[in-house]
């Protein structure tokens, strides 16, 4: 495109209406997930749940969405042979039991209350209406799901290709909230041994096992929380493995 010329000076091309707004667009300030639900109403309630109370079991009739104001929700999966795995560990900001709008009719995890929360739970029909008239809270829910998948996708990789040292050491990372801010956050609250193996897939032997070396190397320290150090970060990273591809050779078996 060529250059706008004003003839006699050198000064800009006047801003148009249209800019100045788009601009105040631009600086509007940000969604606010909470505060919009508080105004919903209909098909909307505030809960608090105490510390290991269960939101929602496995196997219950899923007709509802909720929101994490405060606090942290453990999602879990039981086999019928009744082994317990952690499949999530969510906290402020997150929804969860999203499953009932894709149709599925009943949950197919347990929701538990790792400490004290307050949590909005959103019926399904106000969830979906709220969606189609609230372009911003559904642009919000929308990344929050692909978050989601992304995290659950990283973790089968995890899972397929690291040692259980590896997997403990990133699983202490997401929970410090490593790389969304300058340095991690400590840990709050006291996340057992066992929640961890469950997390990782390990026993909680091994867990006690790598949390006392990563101790001891200075990854880690307890002072009534949990301080996760950046330099923990040279487990995750130190012989990484990567997925190669030969085109020449066809798939191994399994």
């Amino acid at each position: 495109m060529g250059k706008v010329i004003v003839s006699g000076s050198s000064r800009k091309r006047p801003e148009s209406k249209r800019s100045r707004a788009s601009g105040r667009k631009r600086g509007a300030i940000p969604f606010d997930p909470q505060a919009f639900l508080a105004k919903v109403g209909e098909g909307t309630a505030i809960s608090k749940y105490r510390k290991n109370q269960i939101v929602f079991s496995q196997g219950e009739v899923g007709d509802a969405v909720f929101y994490i104001q405060n606090g942290k929700i453990k999602l879990s999966v039981v086999s019928q042979r009744g082994k317990e795995a952690v499949v999530g560990l969510l906290g402020p900001g997150h929804f969860f039991g999203e499953g009932c709008l894709n149709g599925h009719p009943l949950r197919v995890t347990t929701a538990t209350a790792i400490d004290e929360c307050l949590i909005t739970r959103i019926t399904k029909a106000a969830m979906i209406a709220t969606m189609h008239d609230e372009p911003k809270f559904s642009e919000l829910f929308m990344a929050n799901l692909l978050s989601r998948n992304s995290r659950i996708e990283e973790d089968l990789i995890d899972q397929l290709f690291n040692s259980g040292e590896k997997r403990l050491a990133r699983a202490l990372l997401l929970l410090a909230n490593f790389g969304k801010d300058d340095a991690p956050e400590p840990i709050v609250g006291k996340f057992s041994q066992e929640i961890l193996a469950e997390m990782i897939g390990t026993t909680r032997s091994r867990v006690s096992h790598f949390m006392n070396k990563f101790r001891k190397l200075g990854y880690i320290k307890y002072n009534g929380k949990l301080e996760i150090h950046n330099s923990l970060l040279n487990v995750v990273l130190y012989d990484k493995p990567q997925i190669r591809t030969n085109d020449h050779s066809g798939p191994k078996a399994m």
